[in-house]
């Protein structure tokens, strides 16, 4: 009789054996900051009739099946719900269904809610998450699984908690009560989805005021970035009232600290979970789900132009009327590659980088990308601009002249190719992705004196793709990023102008690359301070040129699908 009072009380407290088995987190009676509001309950749960709240006073950990193929992974799920409630239920419940698939054994955290009264609005939630990771290092052997590879992905308040497990975890969050509690609490990766609360102007638990911005408006001091701080990949909306600024302060400071990140900011999005896809990428590109597959070159994934119809090949100055004309640049060019099937109007113009010194339409930066957009059925233009640099100019002069003059050409020839004149973007990679931040900023700005009735024409472009853009902040005008881009002192390069046609932008970046990632987030932040549409990814353990040998699986290997999908986002190119 006693054995079956027992089970019928496991029951009654919903804690079920063998798919979902639940795990209390505090022995009875040791619970710190116990207070009678808080409940541990998922919102599907809470709001049963007849739910008891007594009864779900104990946070816990709820263990999932066994994945058929276990990988040796273990990863905490985590809601959000503004440490108000934890509601994420249906988010939860794909996690869990995608990182099983995945071979990864899955448990979800669900902690104390409503806000504590009297203390921080996270800290009893973080006292539960401490003691709670503690217990899943602890079940390692038993489930199956490495204790150095425990994972947690999260959402909203859940990514603040989990923000704090992964860079604060040598701050004891309450006082030890068994054994347990001498088990390390750190956790080895995050995946953290629009953390809330993570700037100054935010941290008492609202959205952010300011919006993020603000010459005092800081990272919250709460974040205590420590020794095991791990790596993080933050994915956060534009739009999103709980600031994505929140996400691009802790990636610098990850940056600072030489910890692998990536960041992905999604345009026209608010307040979400976006990217799982990246996050999976990520992991892989880490080793976290095993052994990395070698690498492939992209010149031989795409080694054919099956899907071009016709080529044309152009000069685009009148001969004697190139302005600046020096010899030792040789003649700037520009090629159209029209797909067999033309699926948009919309027409790419794709160039490569080179430092200045050197460029060509033959790069591994242009000719996959081209067969990659000829595929998709869109009209693709490459440029051959002026180099080596220009004595006696700015490193840039001529080639931003031959961009905005290549545009005019493109614009004027666009109708009687049966294109659309006012759908047309650059692309370009390093000293090219300089030059497209120019295309992108500084239409309004003259680079040369017209010439004939073409210049009479806009060289605006409605959007432009960045990758990994060179020489974009000051302390690396000319070589390397000194600072990485990291310190307040490196801003944005005086050439950019940022003007009232400035275009939405796509900007893909390596995070160890020398020319560093944050050329690229400060790009971000500029746009997005000026309301204009951007997309950005950084790629972990990723340096210059990452996408010419890159592995299956990983962001670096499938960077072109980021371009069809930013198409999705500015002209409709779903339904390609």
């Amino acid at each position: 009789m006693k054995r079956i009072a027992i089970i019928l009380s496991l029951l009654l407290l919903g804690w079920t054996l063998g798919a979902q088995e639940r795990m209390p987190v505090w022995p009875q009676g040791q619970m710190p900051d116990m207070q009678g509001h808080q409940i541990a309950a998922m919102t599907n749960e809470a709001g049963k009739e007849g739910f008891n709240p007594d009864q779900h006073r104990i946070p816990y950990l709820e263990w999932y099946e066994s994945p058929a193929k276990p990988n040796g992974v273990c990863m905490i799920l985590i809601s959000g719900g503004s440490y108000q409630n934890c509601c994420d239920v249906k988010l939860i419940k794909r996690w869990r269904k995608a990182l099983t698939a995945l071979g990864i054994q899955c448990v979800n955290f669900v902690y104390r809610t409503p806000r504590p009264i009297g203390l921080p609005i996270y800290q009893s939630a973080w006292e539960d998450g401490q003691r709670a990771v503690r217990l899943v290092r602890k079940e390692a052997r038993k489930r199956g699984f490495d204790p150095e590879k425990i994972g947690v992905i999260s959402m909203s308040a859940g990514s603040h908690l989990g923000l704090l497990l992964a860079t604060s975890s040598q701050t004891k969050a309450y006082k030890p009560i068994d054994k347990t509690d001498s088990i390390s609490c750190h956790i080895n990766w995050l995946i953290a989805n629009a953390p809330a609360y993570a700037t100054t102007d935010a941290e008492a638990g609202t959205q952010a005021t300011r919006d993020g911005y603000g010459p005092d408006v800081k990272l919250s001091s709460v974040f205590k970035f420590d020794s095991k701080t791990c790596p993080i990949s933050l994915h956060h909306g534009q739009l999103d009232p709980y600031s994505p600024m929140g996400s691009t302060q802790v990636y610098r400071q990850l940056r600072r600290m030489g910890i692998p990140a990536e960041l992905h900011l999604y345009p026209g999005k608010g307040h979400g979970a976006f990217g799982f896809e990246r996050a999976v990428e990520f992991m892989t590109q880490m080793g976290y789900l095993g052994p990395i597959a070698p690498e492939e070159d992209i010149n031989e994934r795409y080694a054919l132009d099956d899907d071009r119809k016709e080529y044309i090949k152009e000069n685009i100055w009148p001969d004697g009327l190139m302005p600046d004309a020096q010899e030792a640049q040789g003649t700037p060019y520009i090629e159209w590659h029209f797909p067999k099937e033309l699926k948009t109007k919309a027409i790419q113009i794709v160039y490569s980088g080179g430092a200045y010194t050197g460029n060509t339409p033959k790069s591994f930066e242009v000719t996959p990308t081209r067969r990659y957009l000829n595929a998709l059925g869109v009209t693709v233009v490459t440029m051959r601009y002026r180099t080596p640099r220009p004595v006696g100019l700015a490193k840039h002069t001529t080639a931003w002249q031959d961009l905005q003059r290549a545009v005019r050409v493109v614009r004027s020839k666009a109708q009687s190719y049966g294109l659309d004149p006012d759908l047309i973007g650059i692309m370009g990679s390093s000293a090219g992705g300089h030059l497209t931040l120019m295309g992108v900023t500084s239409s309004r700005h003259q680079s040369y004196l017209p010439i004939d009735e073409i210049d009479k024409l806009s060289c605006k472009v409605q959007w432009g793709i960045g990758i990994y853009p060179a020489y974009a902040l000051t302390d690396g005008l000319e070589d390397p990023n000194v600072t990485g881009g990291n310190d307040d002192s490196a801003i944005l390069a005086p050439e950019f102008t940022f003007d009232p046609d400035t275009a939405p932008m796509l900007l893909i970046h390596g995070d160890s690359d020398e020319w560093a990632a944050m050329n690229s987030v400060k790009v971000w932040e500029k746009l997005r301070a000026m309301g204009i549409s951007a997309e950005l990814h950084t790629l972990a353990l990723r340096e210059h040129c990452f996408q010419r040998y890159a592995s299956p699986g990983t962001g670096s290997y499938t960077m072109l699908d980021r371009i069809k999908e930013f198409y999705s986002f500015i002209l409709d190119f779903s339904s390609q």
